[in-house]
């Protein structure tokens, strides 16, 4: 009953900017998650927590470390990546368009609107207020969109909608009030960044993009006279946290009143935004402000009339990658402007281009059509391709042995994904309409899909092909699917006949109409014991049928309602089934009486649209249950529909055990102070802390219990305004968006929320996890642990000098951890045959899954060399009896490995065999004389 949250399929990408960290993990924003790909392992994860509203910028630290992530509402979680926890919340006053981390890990630097604010990064010390704010640059006329570190810490960049970028320095100095500017570009600035001299490694030239195609480059030249940074000597200050850079902290000005003569007054006069002052000499370094800056080149891409929409730069290799609002992206070597590829991805936007570490990946992303691909530019071919389904996800499937689950959707296309790695490996798209029903068939290799099409086909799952296509005499639209236990009749119902027709799966022949209802056939279930078919329809009837002896229907339940789904339980025993008015029957289908009735009108309310005019107490009479799924154990059964929550009971007591919120409601603290110095500081203490937050509208409507009364006006809610301003940024100015029709009513497609809803329910024949098809895309839930902390990870001395310390110490569980970490066969094998035949059990239990691979390699190895055969066999049998359910729900990932573990042990067999087979009369004789004595 303990399901946690493991990860969110069907929905790669949704928008904002994705990076890469460790040079292999991709960090992508799904929705309000974060999702975490693996490169090399081919893998992907969505990390178990969520943000208020949708994330769009994402920064990671140089060390791959720390992770901060900011929302629309200006909300930044501090993530710790390898923990997957979160740190710290902060909410910024204002939008934020970039955020970017100093080369050194020091400082965040966040474009919070018009301002570029500079923040102290926090550490893994514990800290009542761990970001510190350092500097605030108020230069900028307009929203600042493009930010960039000098290789230093010591400079940044800033680019914005006033069409100029800036170069600040982080320290305050004498004579240096306003930061340089570069001038010359006609549209928005996209990408800023600093160029270094390979000879010297120091700053050159810094590089400009703005969104018409356009790359200035400047050439930066010594002056010859500037004075250098005086090393900074501040107030002592503990310790650094561990996992934080080492650094000196900036020493706040006392009794620096005196104007120094050299314009100093002036910059003292503005407003002081910051929360301390500064007083930086000279660096150690040039300072680049001092110098001479000059426009040396202008290129332009020539892809008009799109527009640039991302762009990232490689400083090691000077390189420059950028794509274009028609899906065309550009690579150009610099500073000559020499292309290297120019392609096309798809005919939409690139919302997001980066570089990894290395600089030979490629990383593409295309929020409209959720499409997230890496691409390796020096082989020309794709490390990753995926993409999620346009439109919401209908129905779902998991295949017999829980390892595969397919989806189906309104986009016609049917994904077929790997339940443990996340990864979408077929995608088909045959269907010419919306696909309403998934079933796989006994063994994993054939799925059934129905669809509004009127075809129902089968799908081979090894040679991905449509093998058999089912059809009517009359075009029909199919809305429920089911087949027997044999798999050899396949039943579907329609739409708008109110039929069930039943084919053969060998011929493909139409064997029989069944008719009766009268309404759409929305459910179709064979009974797991017997040949009896249970369908459900909107005539408010459910009606079991005899498909092989031909006597239509056998009985028929009569409900009050309009039904709206059945299931069996899997003893075949009970059926159960939803109807329009929130509750769900349970039936004895051998002699036909009602067992039990739960009325889920009451877990199942909750949740205002913006439009709603009722509370949300009294808006149930909508909601209902559209799909059920009994537990592997037919002791509870989950239900989900037209709501916000997923419901689970307990079937022999009816009582609601879990109520899932799909998505969290924003919390809102109302505090009643009284006028006092005291309720002061605890109301700025509460509002830093993120406890008191402002009312916003969440990422799907349906999912606030309390609106916001003063959005609420004569002519409707001020949420449907559509005033935002992203089609004119792409060139299509107000009079344009009126002729296209963007002012009829209903048509407002960038203020519109999609209704927060449960399509689909389905849980693995396993019974240790369950998949729902909502808006937010497929969700798994799972009751086993799919990451386990490992503490290694985090240190820095994984050694083999801490191997062998380990084993001298008796600690053999650290010991094997720590060889398999650093993936030495030679130490992998000593500290194999190191452990105690008695210790076997619990060191085996230790092993973490991710290195369950590897060590079923190295017992293959020394099968073949090792003479220590029991204490070999006796390893494999402990690690399958502690690892068997991930093994099992893992084979494909871990098939190489098994299979040459079960190699090695047949042909050790054989050699005994042989060996026992031609010394059968000596093994007797020497066993009868042992008796003897």
């Amino acid at each position: 009953m303990n399901f946690r949250f493991q990860n969110l399929l069907g929905a790669p990408y949704r928008g904002g900017n994705a990076l890469v960290t460790n040079n292999h993990l991709l960090v992508s924003p799904v929705g309000n998650r974060i999702s975490v790909t693996d490169l090399l392992n081919s893998s992907t994860t969505t990390l178990p927590f969520h943000s208020s509203s949708n994330l769009h910028r994402l920064a990671a630290s140089p060390d791959g470390l720390f992770l901060l992530a900011v929302d629309d509402n200006s909300r930044a979680l501090f993530v710790n990546l390898p923990r997957r926890v979160i740190l710290h919340r902060i909410t910024f006053k204002s939008p934020v368009a970039a955020a970017k981390f100093s080369p050194n890990g020091v400082y965040i630097a966040v474009a919070v609107g018009k301002l570029v604010q500079v923040w102290k990064s926090p550490g893994f010390k514990k800290e009542f207020f761990p970001f510190e704010l350092v500097r605030t640059f108020v230069d900028c006329a307009d929203k600042v969109t493009a930010l960039e570190w000098s290789p230093d810490s010591e400079y940044l960049l800033a680019g914005s909608k006033d069409l100029t970028v800036r170069l600040f320095c982080l320290k305050k100095l004498s004579g240096y009030n306003k930061p340089f500017l570069f001038l010359g570009h006609r549209d928005t600035i996209v990408g800023c960044f600093f160029g270094v001299d390979k000879k010297t490694k120091r700053v050159s030239r810094v590089y400009t993009v703005s969104r018409d195609g356009a790359i200035f480059s400047w050439s930066y030249t010594s002056s010859g006279n500037e004075s250098k940074f005086d090393e900074l000597e501040g107030e002592k200050s503990g310790p650094p946290s561990p996992g934080t850079p080492d650094q000196r902290p900036i020493e706040s000005d006392v009794g620096d009143g005196d104007d120094d003569g050299d314009g100093n007054a002036n910059a003292k006069k503005r407003k002081n935004y910051d929360e301390r002052d500064v007083d930086l000499g000279d660096e150690s370094g040039y300072l680049l402000h001092t110098g001479k800056w000059e426009l040396v080149k202008k290129d332009y891409f020539m892809q008009a009339p799109a527009k640039l929409t991302a762009c990232d730069y490689h400083r090691d290799l000077d390189l420059v990658v950028v794509g274009f609002s028609n899906g065309v992206f550009g690579l150009y070597q610099m500073p000559d402007f020499i292309c290297i590829h120019l392609l096309s991805i798809s005919r939409e936007k690139i919302t997001t281009a980066v570089f990894n570490d290395l600089g030979n990946w490629l990383t593409f992303g295309c929020a409209k059509l959720g499409q997230l691909l890496v691409w390796e530019w020096k082989s020309e071919s794709y490390i990753l391709k995926q993409q999620g389904h346009y439109f919401d996800v209908n129905c779902l499937a998991f295949s017999p042995d829980s390892q595969l689950l397919a989806t189906g959707a309104d986009d016609n296309k049917i994904k077929v994904w790997t339940v443990s790695s996340g990864f979408c490996f077929v995608t088909f798209s045959e269907h010419t309409n919306a696909v309403t029903a998934l079933h796989f068939m006994p063994g994993n290799h054939c799925l059934l899909s129905a669809s509004l099409d009127g075809t129902v086909r089968a799908w081979d799952l090894f040679r991905y092909r449509n093998f058999r296509t089912f059809t009517t005499p009359s075009s029909k639209q199919f809305v429920s699917l089911a087949s027997d236990q044999s798999g050899e009749v396949i039943c579907a119902g329609t739409l708008d006949s109110f039929e069930i027709f039943v084919w053969s799966m060998k011929t493909g022949r139409l064997l029989d109409v069944l008719s009766g209802h009268e309404g759409p056939v929305h459910g179709l279930m064979f009974s797991p014991t017997t040949a009896i078919l249970a369908s459900s329809s909107w005539d408010k009837t459910v009606r079991l049928w005899d498909v092989f002896e031909g006597k239509g229907a056998v009985e028929t339940f009569p409900h009050t309602h309009d039904v709206l789904a059945v299931v069996y339980r899997p003893d075949g025993r009970q059926l159960a089934c939803s109807t329009l008015d929130g509750q769900i029957h349970f039936w004895d289908p051998i002699d036909g009486l009602l067992m039990h009735t739960i009325d889920g009108r009451r877990d199942i309310a909750g949740g205002r649209l913006m439009t709603d005019r009722r509370s949300a107490a009294n808006s149930s009479s909508g909601k209902c249950f559209t799909s059920l799924c009994y537990s592997a154990d037919g002791s509870y059964i989950l239900a989900g529909g037209s709501s916000k929550y997923i419901c689970m009971y307990d079937i022999a007591d009816q009582v609601c055990l879990i109520k899932l919120h799909l998505t969290d409601i924003e919390l809102l603290v109302f505090l009643f102070f009284k006028p006092s110095c005291f309720s002061t500081i605890l109301y700025y203490i509460f509002f830093r802390l993120g406890i008191i937050t402002f009312l916003t509208l969440p990422v799907n409507s349906s999912v606030l219990d309390f609106l916001n009364s003063k959005k609420m006006t004569e002519a409707g809610p001020m949420d449907l305004i559509d005033d935002d301003n992203s089609d004119a940024e792409e060139g299509v100015d107000k009079q344009t968006r009126g002729n296209l029709g963007y002012n009829l009513p209903g048509s407002m497609p960038n203020r519109g929320r999609p209704i927060i809803r449960t399509r689909c329910l389905r849980i693995a024949p396993t019974g240790r996890s369950w998949a729902a098809a909502t808006t937010e895309g497929v969700l798994i839930y799972s009751i086993d642990e799919s990451f386990i902390f490992d503490p290694t990870d985090l240190d820095i001395d994984v050694t083999p000098e801490a191997v062998d310390a380990a084993l001298n110490e008796d600690q053999p569980s650290r010991a094997l951890i720590l060889s398999l970490r650093l993936n030495e066969d030679s130490l992998i094998k000593k500290c194999i045959v190191a452990v105690s035949p008695e210790a076997i059990p619990v060191v085996a239990s230790a092993v973490p899954f991710r290195y369950l691979q590897r060590l079923i390699e190295a017992f293959a190895e020394l099968l073949e060399s090792c003479p220590h055969l029991e204490f070999i066999l006796r390893w494999s049998q402990e690690l399958c009896k502690a690892h068997g359910h991930s093994i099992q729900q893992n084979s494909r990932n871990l098939l190489p490995a098994l299979k040459s573990l079960q190699k090695a042990i047949t042909r050790v067999h054989q050699d005994l065999a042989e060996t026992c087979s031609t010394n059968e009369y000596l093994l007797r004789y020497l066993c009868s004389t042992g008796t003897k004595k």
